[in-house]
């Protein structure tokens, strides 16, 4: 009888795993590779970086610790969730939303046409 992971877990264990799969992601995103990329560098299937992403907890860690090898060789795991990886940070400041200033007058009535 086939019994899945995720039947197994509690509430908060799959909360992290989902976490876990989330910082993969991010980190990969931030690194600008493709998933496709992530998952010939680590020796595994797109399907397999795929569930590793959306933290299916049914997933060998040895396929964990070769898919972080493949995005960011001499990581560790602790590494990865404490988000130090300079690249997060680029990627955080990007994706920051900007205050639009008000324009000045002199502005309004260069683009008033």
């Amino acid at each position: 009888m086939k019994v899945t992971q995720s039947a197994l877990l509690s509430s908060s264990q799959a909360a992290e795993a989902k976490k876990l799969g989330a910082a993969f992601a991010r980190l990969r995103i931030a690194r600008g590779m493709k998933q496709d990329q992530a998952a010939l560098r680590a020796g595994l299937s797109r399907n397999t970086a795929y569930r590793l992403e959306k933290g299916d907890p049914g997933l060998a860690v040895g396929q964990i610790l070769r898919y972080l090898e493949a995005i960011v060789p001499g990581k560790t795991l602790l590494e990865l969730l404490s988000e130090t990886d300079p690249a997060l940070a680029a990627l955080s400041a990007k994706e920051q939303r900007r205050r639009a200033r008000e324009l000045s007058k002199r502005e309004l009535q260069e683009i008033d046409f």
